[in-house]
């Protein structure tokens, strides 16, 4: 241990980007379950954090599918980073996408190295069945408590970027982020989760294609959970950004480049997101349709601040292209949403939700 907490690189990690840090990565989580929990330090380095160890089916005997596997107990871990993320860096617009469209340039700047970050270059298996867990670098077991399965009491995420596989001959990526649906109680916040690519590339000549395998930026507890507070994250590039059930409060998510950016499953006690900023994704809230990843369908009790979104208009990739502001074809979400677009024409077309108040903003 070096000052007030586990510094990852006691435990033979090097993040320098070449080196597999996953067996280090993982003994130190190990470590801090085994004495009850703890802070897991993640000192920044330009090149950042491997992760090349395929993913396990299971641990312990009960599902995971994970590189990096957070222990089923009594615990009470944290990883962090060495700084707060800077969010939303690798972007569908570069400079020669913007002219080719009729924009003035605009970049993000590449894919760069300005925050902590792990990343995977592990392609996961395809997984096209809605139902099945989805794999991921970072994942708890099924447990036994409640009906989200929890294995794990609590689990934390600070200033630390996910960063996954995307093979760019598909162009779509077939692994999830971080699964914390069998964690009873989530804190996830200044993190991002994203691809390792850019999803619309002057230099590739590609962009991001429809997935057909169900990916997670970000996948929160599972129904009858303690409580989840995300502040000040963004998922980028995944069939789903979010994916939340009840007792959530968030502040300031960002969803960028996503099939459906924030969906929920099961809601009957409140959750309440403060701010959303949407750029160009398909949805902006849904609903779940079946036993999405194993989650039961129910009521979902939302109340949304304001979502602030650009619809893509015409803007590569296709499928970031606003389809629906809210897609509640069950009409199970309950609650309200204000949304403002500062230019273009007014777009925020709604399915079901007749149970859901949406209302513009008038400043």
């Amino acid at each position: 241990m070096s000052g007030f907490g586990i510094n990852i690189m006691e435990f033979g990690a090097r993040g320098d980007g070449v080196t597999d840090d996953t067996a280090a990565i993982q003994r130190a989580i190990d470590h801090a379950a085994s004495r009850g929990g703890g802070r897991i330090q993640f000192p920044y380095t330009p090149n950042g954090y491997r992760i090349a160890s395929p993913g396990v089916e299971s641990a312990g005997g009960r599902p995971v599918r994970a590189q990096l596997v957070i222990p089923a107990g009594q615990h009470n871990i944290m990883l962090e980073g060495e700084m707060p993320c800077k969010l939303l860096y690798s972007y569908q617009v570069r400079p020669l996408d913007s002219v080719k469209h009729g924009f003035s340039p605009t970049t993000f700047g590449s894919m760069g190295h300005i925050n902590t970050f792990l990343f995977s270059d592990w392609e996961a298996p395809e997984v096209h069945d809605p139902a099945e867990r989805p794999w991921a670098i970072l994942a708890a077991p099924e447990g036994d408590s409640c009906k989200g399965h929890f294995s794990t009491t609590m689990f934390s995420i600070a200033n630390l970027e996910f960063r996954v596989a995307m093979n760019t001959e598909k162009m779509y990526p077939t692994e999830s982020a971080v699964n914390l649906q069998n964690v009873s109680r989530v804190n996830v916040r200044d993190s991002q989760f994203c691809l390792n690519e850019n999803v619309g590339d002057t230099i590739l000549q590609k962009e991001l294609q429809p997935n057909p395998c169900h990916t997670v930026g970000l996948m929160t507890s599972g129904d009858q959970n303690d409580d989840v507070v995300i502040t000040n994250t963004a998922a980028q590039g995944f069939r789903y950004g979010f994916v939340c059930g009840e007792h959530l409060v968030a502040d300031y998510l960002y969803i960028h480049n996503c099939e459906e950016g924030i969906t929920f499953h099961d809601c009957s006690h409140l959750s309440v997101i403060n701010h959303i900023v949407a750029q160009h994704d398909t949805v902006i809230l849904s609903t779940t349709r079946g036993r999405l990843f194993g989650h039961e369908e129910g009521e979902c009790n939302v109340i949304v601040g304001s979502v602030n979104l650009e619809t893509g208009a015409g803007i590569p990739p296709a499928i970031s292209q606003l389809r629906y502001g809210v897609y509640d074809p069950g009409n199970r979400l309950h609650g309200s949403v204000v949304w403002h677009q500062p230019w273009g024409e007014p777009k925020f077309p709604v399915c079901g939700a007749a149970h859901f108040a949406v209302k513009p903003f008038h400043g």
